[in-house]
């Protein structure tokens, strides 16, 4: 049996700080993650990572001999998963000066992508959806909604649609049992809606599409959401949003704006939380680098907020223009803030401090109680390695 293999290339960096907790694979961009999109075309389940060291205790590299090693920045297409089931030992696709998957023959397990020898290539020369930069997870979230829909619904029935409901284009819209939607208004004549499971959208809501809302998700009374947005699994989301990657498991349950933005897991935006996504000069938005510790150009107009996971803001928040946000930080006070807050700080335009480990963890293990999930002892330890790598940010 063929084993697979999903790895992170030397771009990984520039999607920090959502990777610091997570290979590129367990983001999301359309309705799936990436490792979810590669499961569905191949039809296996993958296990198996290559990461950082850190990483590997909850996405361990598993398995000996042959390997298809593939990249988790990679949103695949059926032809390009036709190609890979038909490559031999020792051949590989490239697109545009990227790896897109390896086929070895009998390597060890240090097996490295960088250090590849021996590959005969193939260069793929049709459009794919490669993840490169953190603003890539709203900017082309649309044509992963569009590519995620038709594979999901292929051949399937839809829910019905509640009489109650102003609709557009019906036919582009699909509801997913045990959804509950009235008096809403779904248009689905710019791009797909997609409905998960278990969902609730309130009274009021008004919907254009290209639209996800991951399964156990609810979207509160009166919203307006213009897409593309994609809301996670187990999220709250209210208010104005445009053009939103929220990856799952946060809240952004109260009015006001949200636009061009990323929000990776387990955040909670507090009520008036506004974010800016365009600068009064119209001039290109630049955000935080890791890679660079400066900030770069994006060559986007607009561009919101991009959030790591276990971060948090209290009420009257506001965020200007390419504001990034690491990992477990507790944001609160009034003003504009600065548009780099490092990992683990707490506090606002009155200043920073460190926000203890400790604390982080006692506030994710009790966020996560509340959804029946249990922050583990792996999770804790990939904290503890998280604050140490990113200590020299901190500098308050």
């Amino acid at each position: 049996m063929t084993q697979y293999c999903l790895f992170d290339d030397l771009f990984r960096n520039e999607l920090l700080p959502l990777t610091f907790t997570k290979p590129v694979s367990e983001l999301r961009i359309g309705v799936l993650t990436i490792r979810e999109k590669w499961e569905k075309y191949l039809s296996i389940n993958i296990l198996s990572w290559k990461t950082q060291a850190y990483l590997s205790f909850k996405f361990p590299f598993l398995g000996n001999g042959s390997m298809v090693y593939l990249s988790g920045h990679v949103c695949p297409t059926r032809s390009l998963v036709q190609q890979i089931l038909a490559l031999q030992a020792n051949q590989g696709i490239m697109y545009e000066n990227r790896v897109v998957a390896i086929r070895t023959s009998d390597q060890e397990p240090t097996f490295e992508i960088e250090n590849f020898t021996g590959i005969n290539w193939i260069h793929w020369e049709e459009k794919l959806t490669i993840l490169t930069n953190s603003w890539d997870l709203f900017s082309r979230n649309g044509e992963q909604i569009q590519a995620d829909f038709e594979l999901l619904t292929k051949g399937r029935i839809s829910d019905p649609i509640a009489s109650s409901c102003f609709v557009q284009n019906s036919g582009n819209i699909f509801i997913e049992k045990g959804a509950k939607i009235t008096f809403a208004s779904l248009n689905a004549s710019t791009g797909p809606i997609y409905i998960g499971a278990d969902t609730e959208i309130m009274e009021g809501v008004m919907i254009r599409g290209p639209f996800v809302l991951g399964e156990h998700s609810t979207v509160n009374m009166g919203a307006k959401i213009y897409g593309p947005v994609t809301i996670g699994p187990h999220s709250k989301v209210g208010g104005e949003l445009n053009t939103v990657n929220i990856q799952g498991l946060s809240n952004k349950g109260h009015d006001v704006f949200l636009g061009s933005s990323v929000i990776g897991e387990w955040c909670n935006l507090g009520a008036d939380t506004n974010t800016s996504n365009l600068k009064n000069s119209y001039v290109e938005v630049k955000l935080w680098n890791y890679t660079t510790s400066r900030f770069m150009k994006t060559g986007l107009q607009f561009c919101g907020l991009i959030m790591g996971d276990h971060s948090k803001c209290g009420i009257n928040t506001m965020f200007n223009a390419g504001t990034v946000v690491g990992i477990g930080c507790n944001i609160h006070g009034t003003g504009y803030l600065r548009n780099f807050v490092p990992s683990f700080s707490e506090g606002g335009t009155h200043g920073f401090q460190v926000n203890r480990l400790q604390e982080v963890c006692k506030t994710a293990g009790k966020v996560m109680a509340r959804r029946n999930q249990i922050l583990t002892e792996t999770d804790q330890n990939l904290l503890s390695e998280v604050f140490e790598l990113t200590k020299k940010y901190r500098k308050y």
